[in-house]
């Protein structure tokens, strides 16, 4: 969920993984991100270590300084001091030093590594097949990108460091202190198995709420996401009132959760500090009695209790690192689930202005096809689908919605393979040609033009990245674009918006069109082109697709029969089934026909009734 900050994702977004040892393995696969910079990788580790060990030096410096000083109030000498603590002050110079190696090479690896994870991670997601798509939300796939990969780049780059120092002062802590004293040690360490204890307990509290805390955050998400996707019926509608409602009913649910956890989350510090300066306490007055019977130094003394606050604040640290270690291992999960995933094809950044391969006829062939959505298992599209369209023709889909139009363009696009039977394109299966090389052959011109948030020449250029600007001005003539183009202060540098909302329908459209003829197919898909315009624009477009059109094998699905009437062939299907075939003139002499009553129906009241003739959106949902 982008739209929230890091510290919120960190706190209650991201879902903990159980850690268990085949969880750490799938996370360590990551690290194979790590490879090309391992040379920085064991630079920046040594530097931790050395840099860890050097604050281990502290207390033991420290505590010849207190030596020292006690020696020189018996000897009254004070070279001892001076000593020590220009030896103290070198100690942390160097430790700077190394600290700020580590710290930036640690970084520069990390950076390193999450722009290679986050590449790969976008390449599979593009080209996944739709399939995949129909069965997750957008959403879900955006935050893979976003909190997934923040949480793994907060790992990489800060929480591993900060785990494998704060170990390294745990060990060593412990270690020196037991050197200085067992019976200290003994006392210090007895409180470990009920901090443990506590932790545990807590811990698993505090995760239960996180997770509800998460799903009732996503639920308001989901609020806010559909709110503003339906902006206009909300307005329409006048329901500002009952959305603001809605949400914030759902906001005093996640603050309800989430103050539950902040009261246990609060209880658990609470009990830590106290367990934790208890135990020094304990330690202190422990000491103290030692010394008074001279069984330790004050130096020593001195030692140990820097030591124990070494060991302590190492403690209190593993409390969080884990959970965010948790959180992380889910992270990495989620993200090789998506990179295990099968792509259709390879994306690459190298091969955008690839050379184009060699140019098919456009002869297109269905061969008794049949068809079944993955997502929809046992319920049949395409019934034996048996079609040819010669290279040049054009052909037009008609049916009431829900007869299959879309799903047999998606078959043509490749977007889906038969479920029986075969697609041909110029006398080869269309499954063996290499998808891309496949695809770059054909271009489509959708009911629903989508525009990127760029400028109008950029919207145009992605037909054919790379064109010159003379190519995008030629294809928006032919489209009849450039004359509303050029009225623009800005031309084609003007921002379109927002999937274009800054443009009409029919600029949309006519914007659309420029893209296809810059990208000259063989293969030519217009999903109903000229629905719900006005008439002039609707003119525009005509007149634009009839030159598109030209010499391309063109599909056209159909809603107005009136822009179909001189199509070579028109396919009328209903059920899945292909029922009715020929030309307008054709089809009109079938009494009882389906074309010839959907055409008299039109005709007659000079618009189409509802219900009659429909878009299906197979291949967009």
């Amino acid at each position: 969920m982008s739209r929230y900050s890091r510290k919120q994702r960190s706190d209650v977004d991201l879902p903990k993984a159980k850690l268990d040892r085949e969880s750490l393995r799938q996370a360590l696969d990551l690290f194979r991100y790590i490879r090309p910079y391992q040379r920085q990788f064991v630079l920046a580790l040594l530097a931790l270590l050395t840099s860890s060990s050097l604050s281990l030096a502290f207390p033991y410096l420290a505590g010849s300084i207190v030596d020292a000083a006690s020696t020189q109030v018996r000897g009254g000498k004070i070279a001892g001091v001076n000593s020590a603590a220009l030896t103290l002050v070198g100690v942390l110079a160097v430790q700077s030093l190394v600290l700020f190696f580590h710290a930036l090479t640690f970084a520069r690896v990390g950076q390193q590594c999450l722009v290679d994870i986050r590449r790969d991670t976008y390449a599979r997601l593009i080209t996944l097949p739709m399939v995949f798509f129909a069965k997750r939300r957008v959403g879900e796939l955006a935050s893979r990108l976003s909190a997934d990969l923040s949480q793994i780049e907060d790992t990489v780059v800060t929480i591993l460091p900060q785990f494998l120092r704060q170990t390294t002062l745990l060990i060593g802590g412990v270690s020196l202190i037991a050197v200085t004293s067992l019976k200290l040690t003994g006392i210090m360490l007895a409180s470990l198995p009920v901090l443990t204890v506590v932790a545990v307990i807590f811990g698993r509290r505090t995760r239960k709420l996180a997770r509800e805390t998460q799903d009732r955050l996503a639920e308001t998400a989901t609020i806010v996401e559909e709110t503003l996707q339906g902006v206009l019926n909300v307005k329409t509608f006048t329901n500002e009132g009952y959305e603001l409602r809605r949400y914030d009913t759902g906001l005093k649910r996640v603050l309800s959760t989430a103050m539950r956890a902040a009261w246990v989350r609060a209880s658990f510090i609470a009990f830590i500090v106290f367990a934790l300066f208890g135990s020094i306490v304990l330690v202190l007055w422990s000491g103290a009695k030692s010394l008074e019977a001279g069984e330790i130094t004050f130096g020593q003394l001195t030692r140990f209790i820097l030591y124990t606050t070494f060991v302590a604040g190492a403690m209190g640290q593993f409390a969080e690192l884990y959970s965010q270690i948790q959180k992380s291992v889910g992270s990495t999960q989620r993200v090789r689930e998506l990179l295990r995933e099968t792509g259709e094809v390879e994306a690459r950044v190298d091969n955008a202005n690839a050379a184009a391969a060699p140019r098919v006829q456009g002869d297109v062939r269905f061969e008794n096809v049949r068809f079944t959505y993955p997502s929809r298992e046992g319920i049949e599209v395409l019934h034996g689908i048996d079609l040819q369209a010669t290279p040049g023709q054009k052909i037009a889909l008609v049916g009431a919605s829900g007869a299959g139009k879309s799903t047999l363009i998606s078959l043509v696009l490749r977007l889906y393979d038969p479920s029986s039977g075969r697609v041909l394109v110029d006398g080869r299966d269309a499954r063996e040609y290499p998808l891309t090389e496949l695809r770059r052959q054909m271009s489509m011109v959708p009911q629903e033009v989508l525009l990127f948030g760029a400028s109008i020449a950029e919207n145009i250029a992605y037909g054919r990245p790379g064109a010159t600007t003379a190519e995008i001005e030629a294809a928006a003539r032919q489209a009849n674009a450039h004359d509303f183009i050029r009225t623009f202060p800005e031309g084609y540098a003007t921002q379109v918006g927002d999937r274009g909302i800054q443009l009409s329908g029919g600029q949309r459209q006519r914007i659309a069109i420029a893209r296809a003829i810059l990208r000259n197919p063989a293969i030519l898909i217009l999903d109903e082109a000229t629905s719900s315009l006005d008439s002039e624009s609707e003119r525009l477009i005509q007149e634009a697709l009839q030159g598109l059109m030209h010499g391309r094998t063109s599909f056209i699905i159909a809603h107005r029969l009136s822009t179909i009437r001189h199509a070579d062939r028109i396919l009328v299907l209903a059920d899945g089934r292909i029922v009715e075939s020929g030309t307008h003139e054709e089809l009109e002499k079938i009494d009882g026909g389906v074309y010839r009553h959907l055409a008299s129906l039109q005709f007659r009241t000079g618009g189409e009734p509802a219900g009659t003739v429909g878009h299906d959106d197979e291949l967009t949902s």
